[in-house]
């Protein structure tokens, strides 16, 4: 069987423009080709400072490491950032719920109140899982 001139049938017989369409004949998404879509990548914001708002921590944090390198030198900002990774790391089991006090205590969130202080309370929450079950999944033992 001759390749080549099977392949230059295939060639001839699909035309190359409607490869490259993203809607079939129908008016239909060709997934196979294109992929699927998602709808929330085609939203934008629906305002101009959803954004800000949505990064309005590491903004200032990124504003505090400046200003404190600009003051203090290259390694005060370099010793808090380790600081915060190891305050990070420190968690209780699982299945119980951490406060991150040393967390909120480094960033200064500790004397201030808000949203998640009030109505993120551990003991009215709707769902406590099975301790072994979750320490096995954390090891990998399933």
């Amino acid at each position: 069987m001759n390749t080549k001139a099977l392949s230059s049938q295939l060639k001839d017989s699909i035309p190359i423009a409607e490869l490259s369409t993203q809607y079939g004949g129908y008016g239909l998404q060709d997934t196979l080709r294109t992929g699927f879509t998602s709808v929330q990548s085609d939203l934008l914001p629906s305002h101009p400072l959803e954004l800000a708002e949505k990064n309005f921590q590491i903004n200032q944090e990124k504003v505090s490491f400046s200003t404190l390198r600009n003051i203090q030198g290259l390694h005060a900002p370099l010793k808090l950032q380790m600081e915060y990774r190891a305050a990070k790391q420190i968690q209780r089991l699982p299945f119980l719920q951490s406060s991150n006090i040393a967390l909120d205590t480094l960033r200064g969130n500790d004397e201030s109140i808000s949203f998640e202080d009030i109505l993120s309370d551990p003991a009215q929450c709707e769902m406590m899982g099975e301790p072994h079950m979750m320490m096995e999944h954390k090891l990998g033992l399933l």
